[in-house]
């Protein structure tokens, strides 16, 4: 089945199809820097792809780049940080060379099957934007995931909107939009397959961030 893929850009909106050059898949996403369309869909490919993109540039020019040993360094900090500002919240931080990785289980960001914000979550997304605002040289991906519970066009249509949730919380909180990308890849990327259990499914429902350092 084809899915829609949907772009926002400040006060621009376009429709489009497209899809991750990674899995083949088709993907619904948002991106929020007020950028043409290439430079739209270029950001959507980092998302999924793993990439940098054209934010590297325009978040630079504001705020700086980073380079040689100063890469490492500034992302140690900022791991030291949002560890420290997520501790005992249900949120799960990995390290991966250069990139912070952040898991938000659904059960504790969302109710079942709503993207809106769970308000006892909101104090932790608080932190989190904190620590982005502190460590303001990395990109971020926001990547929403769900289980293969219901049918799969939904499925993808709510990973993409809790996605853009958590981006528009951060916005609301200070993080700058042309830091941030974000989309959903629905039931297409488990961290468990198959989830023939509730518990499998509910590790499956989630929203991931990466963080990536802007260099030179």
């Amino acid at each position: 089945m084809k899915r829609t893929l949907v772009f926002m850009a400040a006060a621009l909106s376009l429709g489009a199809c497209a899809t991750d050059p990674v899995t083949g898949e088709s993907i619904w996403g948002n991106t929020g820097r007020g950028a043409a369309i290439g430079a739209i869909v270029g950001g959507i490919g980092g998302v999924f792809a793993g990439g940098n993109d054209g934010r590297n540039a325009a978040v630079g020019a504001a705020v700086g780049a980073l380079a040689g040993a100063g890469i490492g360094r500034y992302m140690d900090g900022q791991e030291e940080d949002m560890r420290r500002k997520v501790a005992s919240s249900g949120i799960g931080v990995q390290r991966v060379g250069d990139r912070i990785e952040l898991v938000m289980p659904s059960d504790v960001t969302f109710s079942k099957g709503s993207a809106a914000l769970d308000p006892a979550f909101m104090p932790t997304l608080d932190k989190v934007a904190e620590s982005l605002n502190l460590y303001p040289k990395t990109t971020i991906d926001i990547i929403g995931h769900a289980s293969t519970e219901g049918e799969a066009q939904a499925n993808l249509n709510l990973s993409y909107a809790r996605a853009q949730s958590v981006q528009n919380y951060l916005q609301g909180k200070g993080v700058i939009g042309q830091r941030i990308a974000s989309g959903g890849l629905g039931e297409t990327q488990p961290l468990i397959s198959p989830d023939d259990t509730e518990d499998k499914r509910r590790i499956n429902r989630r929203v991931q961030v990466v963080l990536r350092p802007v260099t030179q």
